[in-house]
């Protein structure tokens, strides 16, 4: 999941798998899209494949990048999982904190500063 995580947190990465999600894209037109210029763009999605995040393919001169979605899927459920939990604890104070906050009459609320 490291991999992955780390792969995802370049603005410049995620916008290649953004534009990958529609279909299989040249690394030109990925890194046209990036508005990276040919050599960085390599490196960046060497990055998402060492991840497994795309598969590659060569088409004559050119390689063609892809989505590896049972890869990225994987990584989705991981991330899932970890923010689940905390997002539902989040969920449920939040809702316990605003019920609290309609039950409490309005004399006994706390004041804000300015009110």
């Amino acid at each position: 999941m490291q991999e992955g995580l780390e792969a995802i947190a370049h603005p410049g990465r995620r916008a290649m798998l953004t534009l990958l999600l529609g279909g299989e894209r040249s690394a030109g037109e990925l890194a046209a899209y990036a508005g990276m210029r040919q050599p960085v763009a390599s490196q960046h999605l060497r990055v998402l494949r060492e991840a497994g995040l795309v598969t590659v393919r060569k088409d004559g001169n050119r390689r063609v990048y892809a989505v590896d979605f049972e890869n990225l899927g994987r990584l989705r459920r991981e991330l899932d999982a970890f923010w689940q939990p905390r997002l539902s604890a989040l969920k449920d104070a939040a809702e316990s904190g605003a019920e609290r906050t309609v039950a409490q009459p309005a004399a006994q609320r706390p004041r804000r500063a300015g009110s």
